[in-house]
């Protein structure tokens, strides 16, 4: 085996791939570190006012289901 066949694809990697793969990397750093924007933070706290929502029906539920069948938690 020849140098020739790992020198070429090597060059090609150091070239191309590894700049662009750092210049990627980094840049998804950044904006992980940046936080929620404000969008998404509004997003979120929708998403946390429909689990409260459902937690309230959910017990809401449960009260019913406990007075008109009493063992429904057993049959489960």
């Amino acid at each position: 085996m020849s140098m020739g066949f790992i020198v070429g694809p090597l060059v090609v990697f150091m070239i191309f791939v590894a700049p662009l793969w750092l210049i990627l990397h980094y840049r998804s750093k950044k904006h992980a570190s940046e936080g929620l924007s404000g969008e998404d933070q509004q997003k979120l706290q929708e998403l946390v006012a429909r689990a409260e929502q459902m937690q309230e029906r959910i017990v809401t539920l449960e009260r019913i289901l406990d007075a008109e069948v009493p063992q429904w938690r057993s049959k489960l």
